[in-house]
């Protein structure tokens, strides 16, 4: 028969769960900014006249690496942020 009493397993269960929901924000997170660097790296592909090639596959290579440091470092995101800012101002000036 199962054991319905207090034996404190119930609290390493909430530690599993919120362990799983940490991880889970921290992949979507990840997710979302991939997916912006991946934008960005389309409108340098598609706008750009000379060196899109150059400018997309290399802002997407370095976003790539910068989620993946954040994600295995701190998960502040403050690197794959401002990469991708960067990435998107020099598209701008590029387009234009």
């Amino acid at each position: 028969m199962a054991n319905h009493g207090s034996t404190g397993s119930q609290s390493h269960g909430f530690a599993d769960h919120q362990s799983t929901y940490d991880n889970f924000i921290k992949g979507s997170i990840a997710l979302t900014i991939i997916c912006l660097f991946i934008l960005v790296a389309l409108v340098a592909f598609a706008f750009v006249p000379s060196g899109n090639m150059l400018l997309g596959f290399g802002g997407l290579i370095l976003g790539t690496l910068a989620v993946l440091i954040d994600a295995r470092a701190s998960g502040r995101w403050l690197l794959s942020g401002g990469l991708l800012v960067i990435f998107g101002l020099v598209t701008a000036v590029a387009v234009s």
